[in-house]
């Protein structure tokens, strides 16, 4: 399905960007892995990626950094020629109630969440438009959509990612360039595993479908926005939530 193709996709070490990083491997594309942290763990999904038949290279990046992506899209191109697919999954917590929220926390997370990812737009979208062809997937959130206390700063950062897929969607795809949004739920991974076991429960209280989604569940519907099936649509953004926001 994406056989021949080059996908980057940040936040691609553990949880959501692991997922689709290794769901894009099996249909066929090269990945750029791209995580802030441990070049191990990213080469651990290059492994996996590889066993798959698959070109995968690690690379560690702050994608808030305007300066260190430029580098990073750059040495990216040079290792692979060219770039099909970009997943702007990075993403980080840091929360509180807005009472005693900190000002480096707040832009912390708006700078890595909602920033990184039109840093790595930025730099790939003169690549996209000079091949006529681009599939920009950005991963938001339900909070960006409902908001949720205590995340004033994520929510915030994830409502912008949902505007900045639909301005990027009208200005690019006269050029054969797509973006599109996924807003997952309460998706089981590292992040949400170190919440109290009570504030779990209640949380999936709150979910039609009760329980909460996985990884798995949500990887395909990236490779399905990344491939020919989803050319003619853009600016969308679509909930794997369980029925949470609906």
């Amino acid at each position: 399905m994406l056989k021949g193709k080059t996908a980057v996709v940040t936040g691609a070490s553990r949880g959501i960007g692991r997922e689709i990083a290794l769901s894009m491997a099996r249909a066929g594309a090269n990945i750029a892995v791209v995580c802030a942290k441990s070049l191990d763990a990213a080469d651990s999904v290059c492994q996996a990626a590889r066993a798959l038949g698959v070109k995968a290279e690690p690379y560690l990046c702050d994608v808030a950094s305007f300066e260190d992506t430029a580098a990073l899209t750059k040495r990216i191109l040079d290792d692979f020629g060219s770039v099909d697919i970009l997943v702007n999954n990075a993403g980080i917590t840091k929360d509180g109630l807005i009472l005693r929220m900190t000002d480096e926390d707040f832009d912390r997370v708006v700078d890595v969440n909602l920033k990184g990812a039109f840093n790595m737009t930025r730099h790939l979208c003169a690549h996209f438009v000079r091949r006529r062809f681009g599939r920009i997937i950005n991963i938001t959130s339900v909070s960006g959509l409902c908001g949720n206390a205590g995340q004033a700063n994520y929510s915030a950062a994830k409502a912008g990612l949902i505007g900045l897929t639909k301005a990027t969607a009208r200005e690019l795809s006269g050029r054969g360039v797509t973006c599109n949004a996924i807003a997952p739920g309460f998706i089981d991974t590292d992040m949400t595993a170190a919440l109290p076991d009570d504030v779990r429960r209640e949380a999936e209280k709150a979910i039609p479908m009760k329980r909460m989604g996985t990884a798995a569940e949500v990887a395909p519907l990236a490779v399905f926005l990344a491939g020919d099936g989803a050319s003619y649509i853009t600016g969308e953004v679509i909930r794997v939530d369980g029925g949470m926001c609906m």
